[in-house]
């Protein structure tokens, strides 16, 4: 008899839990795969895995994926300031890991199933469900939730039957954390009402003075922290905690979803926008103007299609190969301050810089005449001088 095997991404919580015995039930052999993109301590990786292997798993396997994260994702999102509709910091990217890793080890592991805990409403879905017809065409996709419309009521009468319990729900809130951050739905957050304080993990006011940070970019991407050469993703990681201790990075979204409908979340992510605010700052001193004015439409549309499930279309690799070229001059130090839930970029610095003090001093002295000037913008406004003394024809 030829045994099926399955690989589970597997979190812990209900939706997954309920997968794996389910499914031994319809005679696989399941492997669970938990990937650690900054979301979980060592103690929470170390309970999962007991669930794990509780429920059924004949192999749990464990990555941390932070590292290849920021590699494959947060340095474009730093380099294009990538804000979905200008707000919300792409904090469901790692969702593009989670398939790559199940297509990996579906193949390492033999298995000819990859499974997931979707739903069927929300956004994830997409974006995973889609990565995976790109990734692995040749790997069945399987839902269970989703496949057999079933509610977390029957998933639960489903788990106590078969003699396991229900994960825990320590929250009224729906929680997803990792590198970038934390994003919080449910409760009275749908009725887009704010939630209490202490509902927020990272960003709760420590600090009540103001705290400078300083931020070496190299083409684009961050190297160093106040002096401190550091890998991207922990520079990311201390901006975190800095800026977080400091209240900054907190904010509401009401957005619109892969799905069709209008969804509302609070997030917090101090790391990301803290670095997005320091390279717009550098790129506004070193870019010409047409650079940014062109390079702002592609930031909005690989932002866009990061957000809706669209990562491996060929669009985004040419953005990308775009802000590779791009971001060649976007070299030099920001200085940042962090003072009561605010950061702002205070100093810049930069051997790209295009301000030229030999050439002019900002509306203080200029290499050029008043008559030069007066004759620039006689030809400059040409145009628009003609067009305003033509009238239009009467009907």
């Amino acid at each position: 008899m030829i045994v099926k095997k399955a690989l589970v991404a597997f979190s812990g919580g209900l939706d997954t839990s309920f997968c794996v015995p389910f499914l031994r039930e319809k005679g696989y052999e399941v492997v669970t795969l938990t990937l650690n993109s900054g979301g979980f301590s060592e103690a929470e990786l170390k309970d999962i895995e007991e669930r794990a292997l509780k429920l059924g798993s004949i192999k749990h396997i464990a990555l941390d994926v932070q590292e290849a994260m920021y590699d494959q994702i947060i340095r474009y999102q730093i380099m294009a300031n990538g804000l979905y509709q200008q707000s919300y910091p792409l904090m469901c990217s790692d969702r593009y890991l989670i398939a790559e890793k199940l297509s990996e080890y579906a193949t390492k592991e033999n298995c000819e199933a990859v499974v997931t805990g979707n739903t069927g409403q929300g956004n994830d879905q997409v974006r995973i469900d889609v990565a995976l017809r790109i990734l692995a065409p040749h790997l069945t996709n399987l839902a269970p939730i989703r496949d057999h419309s079933l509610t977390r009521d029957q998933e639960k009468k489903y788990l106590t039957d078969h003699g396991f319990e229900i994960p825990p729900k320590h929250t009224s809130y729906t929680k997803n954390q990792n590198i970038l951050g934390v994003t919080t739905s449910g409760s009275e957050i749908d009725e887009v009402k704010e939630p209490k304080d202490e509902t927020f993990e990272l960003t709760r006011l420590t600090q009540t003075g103001q705290t400078y940070a300083e931020i070496e970019f190299k083409q684009g991407l961050p190297v160093s922290l106040n002096g401190k050469q550091l890998p991207g993703h922990e520079i990311l990681k201390a901006l975190n905690s800095l800026a977080g201790s400091h209240g900054f990075g907190r904010s509401h979204y009401i957005g619109d979803c892969v799905v069709g409908i209008k969804g509302a979340i609070w997030f917090e992510a101090p790391g990301i926008l803290s670095l997005i605010k320091a390279h717009q700052a550098l790129e506004q001193l070193v870019l010409t103007k047409r650079q940014r004015d062109q390079k702002a439409s592609l930031d909005a549309i690989w932002a866009e299609m990061v957000f809706n499930g669209q990562f491996y279309d060929p669009l985004v690799q040419d953005i990308q190969a775009f802000l590779e070229s791009n971001q060649k001059r976007v070299t030099g130090t920001v200085k940042l301050r962090f003072r009561q839930n605010v950061c702002a970029a205070v100093e810049i610095s930069s051997p790209c810089s295009l301000i030229d003090r030999k050439v002019a001093d900002y509306a203080q002295r200029a290499s050029w005449t008043g008559e030069e000037a007066k004759a620039f913008i006689k030809l400059y406004g040409l145009q628009s001088v003609i067009a305003s003394s033509k009238k239009p024809p009467k009907e």
